[in-house]
């Protein structure tokens, strides 16, 4: 049971922590954009298969540089180019566009490299066990994925809160005008900040790429999770994303690794519901099958007590 908890909590906090590493960017281009990009996860995709292709003419390590260098820079394109021009049509058209650029780029990864799986293999300089405890032994890629989540959580937390270009980026959002008349390129500051959010993701994708089965619906199946945790956690905040991701990931594990049911712990209790209940199919329903819905649950009960999330100051 000690070694359940244990690798329970582990793979949660991983887990979680990818989860920031995705959401991050897009609390960041909401926070200093006002922008719920639609297309966030694909960047993520595109920084795994990035980090594949470039990986097996370079290797790892510049992979882990390059690709979300160049998913950046089609960020900042996807910005300048489109996002740019429909931003001043409202919101709607700025959904709309995410949304539509959400369906191009994952039909464009699938024209580039099929609809099978790729083999994106652990680097073999992480390929080794970190420690063993009890009889599970705990990949070091595991604990590399936790270090560079926390690395990016303080790196983007000092350039916010404690450098010139931070307060930049805070004041453009909020006083254009002023910021445009000290002489700072406004329009470049959004285009910069979307390029950096959009690089994020891709990071994100290159160390959870191995970690996760690389497909072209690996953008469907983890974008609407970074959408709960952006609302749980409040949006623009942080903070907030950093809290809701780790307790998600946590409470996700730990329902899966749960292979009982309510009927289960009924029973341990005395209570008995034969099958001619109503309940009976309900109460039969095991933890784990539950899993997926967790997430979904908690953004609901988060919008009907606490709209604004977390630690956000906006409301959902």
């Amino acid at each position: 049971m000690l070694e359940l908890v244990i690798f329970s909590t582990l793979n949660g906090v991983v887990y979680g922590l990818l989860l920031f590493m995705l959401s991050s960017g897009l609390t960041l281009i909401f926070s200093m954009m006002g922008v719920l990009n639609f297309a966030h996860a694909s960047m993520f995709m595109l920084g795994a298969y990035f980090s594949y292709q470039v990986g097996k003419l370079v290797g790892f390590w510049p992979a882990l540089v390059l690709a979300p260098l160049l998913v950046g820079l089609i960020g900042a394109g996807v910005e300048r180019y489109g996002l740019r021009h429909v931003h001043r049509h409202g919101h709607v058209p700025e959904l709309l566009f995410t949304f539509g650029l959400a369906y191009l780029i994952e039909e464009i990864v699938v024209m580039g490299w099929g609809r099978n799986p790729i083999e994106n293999r652990v680097p073999a300089t992480l390929d080794f066990p970190l420690f063993t405890l009890f009889t599970t032994s705990y990949p070091a890629y595991k604990a590399f994925m936790m270090a560079v989540s926390i690395g990016m959580f303080v790196a983007l937390y000092l350039v916010l809160k404690r450098t010139r270009i931070g307060l930049i980026i805070q004041a453009a959002l909020t006083h254009p005008s002023t910021v445009a008349m000290l002489g700072h390129n406004v329009p470049q500051v959004f285009m910069r900040v979307f390029a950096a959010g959009t690089a994020l993701a891709a990071l994100a994708g290159v160390i959870g790429g191995f970690a996760l089965l690389t497909t072209p619906n690996m953008a469907a199946a983890l974008g609407p999770i970074v959408f709960v945790v952006v609302v749980i956690g409040g949006l623009g905040s942080l903070g907030g994303a950093l809290i809701a991701s780790l307790a998600i990931g946590i409470m996700q594990t730990f329902a899966v690794a749960l292979d009982v049911s309510l009927l289960d712990l009924l029973r341990h209790a005395g209570v008995a519901i034969g099958r001619e209940s109503a309940l009976f199919e309900l109460a039969s329903i095991k933890i784990a099958q539950a899993a997926p819905m967790i997430p979904y649950v908690l953004l609901v009960l988060m919008l009907i007590v606490r709209p604004k999330g977390l630690l956000g100051t906006r409301e959902t």
